[in-house]
């Protein structure tokens, strides 16, 4: 496929690098050149220096040829008239684009083919806030994954020595976990990633990724977490677009507090979230936290533009007292050096951003894409059409299927019916197919098995 992407950004750096080694043209367009060879000495892309909506370096960077524009740019107004360009001189089949205002995303009507011709929205802090609040709603997780429109869930917990996951083997487990239907989908240890099966035993500090319904997802996470008591109390630092629009989310059903250091931010915060307190003040002041009972806070979530004073701000919250941290870290080499350590949940927006991104890119019907991990794997939806003559998988039980290696079906979404992947199950036409590729070379192989035959009418 023939993708050019509009940021060399942040965002638009992840997309290049999980695309790049997946058989994939990639042209990456920027008017930072410093940015674009830093990107070029590291992965085999083709480079543009110029301003990302003009015709001009659209058609050197091969828009008329091209299946895909992805517009990333730190502009909202350059991502959407990159699209108008793209529709209107090149014809370009699909234009995403990046949107952040929420004045823009609120006006839905803006973005249709007679209007701003923009295929699909991707809205960071929209992700962001939705992923942060499944955490908070599910105590104990480290990432709380949806599959086939809410009917599955996925979630990862780290086996603490003193839980009941740590030194059970999977076979044993079920043995604590009766009457909950469920299926563990993969292991990370020591950032090595392990397809389990009924003789693996877990250890210390593994992360464990769970997959089953929504509702047997809760009553796991009751049995696994029976020490984690639920969330009251939240504080948040930083009342940008996404710390804003969490506490509009969370003040309904908790106790909200939102500190931001900017007066203006924070008058406007106050006028516009309704039972949340709104305070004017640096979330990183030890006497202001102390003053607004940071040791009887559940959740501190550190939700500034700025890295540091999130770590900071999170480091001084859990010193204090807070029984759970988050904190908003852009840069990836951040993430893995601050999280496990003080700081229990670093959130990557990139993460949290690409895989949506990569769910329209894939091949075949793939619907759903998470990121494992930060990137070492990712689990996939995907429907199974077709029949037994046009399809490799519609028809066959999951034993029979060629799977790349490394590759597990983990569940099955049937109707309203989460089904366990076994071997024996056999695939259905429309089945919804939830997999796990812990060795994303393979990822091309998976959307192949999922790619409709001719003889499909």
């Amino acid at each position: 496929m023939k993708i050019i992407i509009l940021g060399a950004g942040q965002v638009g750096a992840s997309v290049a690098a999980n695309l790049v080694n997946e058989d994939n043209d990639i042209t990456l367009v920027d008017n930072n050149p410093a940015a674009l060879q830093l990107i070029s000495e590291r992965y085999d892309l083709r480079t543009i220096t110029g301003i990302a909506s003009h015709p001009s370096v659209l058609a050197k960077a091969g828009a008329k040829d091209a299946d895909m524009i992805l517009a990333v740019t730190n502009s909202d107004e350059v991502n959407m008239i990159a699209c108008q360009v793209a529709y209107t001189l090149f014809h370009t089949p699909t234009k995403i684009a990046r949107i952040r205002e929420n004045e823009y995303l609120k006006n839905t009507t803006l973005f249709a083919q007679e209007a701003l011709p923009i295929d699909v929205l991707i809205s960071p802090e929209k992700l962001v806030t939705e992923y942060i609040k499944r955490l908070i709603d599910h105590p104990g997780a480290l990432q709380v994954l949806d599959f086939a429109n809410n009917k599955a869930q996925m979630v990862a917990l780290k086996a603490a020595y003193d839980g009941i996951l740590a030194g059970h083997s999977l076979r044993n487990l079920r043995k604590h976990l009766v009457d909950i239907e469920y299926k563990v989908a993969i292991i990370f240890r020591k950032n090595k990633a392990i397809i389990p099966d009924a003789n693996t035993i877990i250890e210390v500090d593994d992360e464990v990724f769970f997959i089953s319904s929504q509702k047997s997802i809760r009553q796991l996470l009751q049995h696994v977490r029976f020490k984690e008591k639920p969330f009251k109390s939240i504080m948040i630092a930083g009342g940008g677009n996404i710390g804003l629009r969490l506490a509009e989310l969370l003040e309904d059903n908790y106790k909200v507090k939102l500190l931001e250091l900017d007066p203006e931010k924070a008058n406007f915060a106050s006028e516009a979230l309704k039972n949340t307190i709104v305070l004017n003040g640096d979330a990183a002041d030890e006497e202001l936290l102390h003053e607004e009972d940071i040791d009887r806070t559940d959740v501190f979530c550190a939700l500034t533009n700025a890295d540091e004073a999130n770590i900071i701000s999170s480091m001084l919250a859990k010193r204090l007292g807070a029984r759970k941290v988050m904190a908003l870290i852009n840069r990836a080499a951040y993430v893995d050096l601050v999280q496990s350590n003080t700081i229990d949940i670093a959130i990557s927006p990139q993460q949290a951003t690409i895989g949506s991104l990569l769910a329209h890119i894939r091949k075949g019907d793939v619907v759903v894409v998470h990121a494992l991990r930060r990137g070492a794997a990712e689990a996939i939806e995907a429907i199974a059409h077709g029949n037994t003559s046009s399809s490799k998988v519609v028809g066959k039980t999951i034993g029979e299927i060629n799977l790349p290696h490394g590759t597990t079906i983990c569940a099955i979404v049937r109707g309203d019916n989460v089904l366990m992947g076994k071997r024996r199950t056999i695939i259905e036409a429309e089945d919804h197919v939830i997999l796990i590729v812990s060795d994303k070379k393979h990822v091309a192989e998976v959307e192949a098995l999922f790619q409709v035959g001719i003889t499909f009418l």
